[in-house]
């Protein structure tokens, strides 16, 4: 039985709810057939994130860790290719720390792909009905953070594991006088169903054109 972690994030930059944890903890809550999952939010903090993302990858044990974020202003579902070694923030996180041009992990590789097949994810959430891309950008944030911290303790501790991440839209009551996109947030917890199951079955990804031209 694949056993999958999800996590989630805390609300941040003034929102009132967060739709990643929201969507993790009912995709755990409905877990796919002959599937274990679990779910975990996590600090919007630089590094308590990631002292809390190990702490939950120790007590779950997982196969499969697919971590997700809030991207406000994206329509989609998007699936992360790659996490880079910095941390740059516009905004404070919840504790007000804003570091500026800091290595997440001094001296780690510049960049980490995910270990995740993200094109086979993209293409799965899209048969399900739902609107889904791949992304070459996690941004700086605590996102970014978290997916590099995710992926360096991967390569470096627990090779067998494989994981990544996705960011999601706002949920539909965020944006009632903002006019920018969203998604409900069953069908956000649906799309990562799908992405676990597909993460789980699929070791070779797709070879489709997914690429940007900026």
């Amino acid at each position: 039985m694949p056993r999958v972690l999800l996590t989630g994030f805390e609300p941040f930059g003034g929102e009132p709810t967060n739709p990643s944890w929201r969507a993790v903890r009912a995709a755990a809550a409905e877990p796919p057939p002959g599937f274990e999952m679990f779910a975990v939010e996590l600090p919007c903090v630089y590094g308590g994130s990631l002292t809390a993302l190990r702490a939950a990858v120790a007590d779950t044990r997982p196969e499969i860790v697919v971590c997700v974020g809030q991207a406000g202003g994206r329509p989609d579902i998007t699936v992360e290719r790659v996490a880079i070694n910095v941390d740059d923030a516009r905004i404070p996180d919840v504790s007000g720390a804003e570091p500026v041009d800091e290595a997440i992990v001094p001296g780690g590789p510049a960049a980490y792909f995910s270990t995740l097949p993200v094109k086979a994810c993209v293409a799965a959430v899209r048969a399900a009905g739902l609107p889904a891309s791949v992304s070459n950008t996690a941004g700086t944030f605590v996102c970014n953070h978290v997916f590099y911290g995710l992926a360096h303790l991967l390569a470096t501790e627990l090779p067998g594991v494989r994981g990544g991440f996705v960011h999601v839209p706002y949920a539909p009551e965020q944006v009632t006088d903002r006019g920018l996109p969203s998604l409900p947030v069953a069908s956000v917890a649906r799309a990562l169903r799908e992405i676990a199951v597909t993460a789980a079955r699929t070791t070779t990804d797709l070879r489709v054109a997914e690429g940007a031209t900026h």
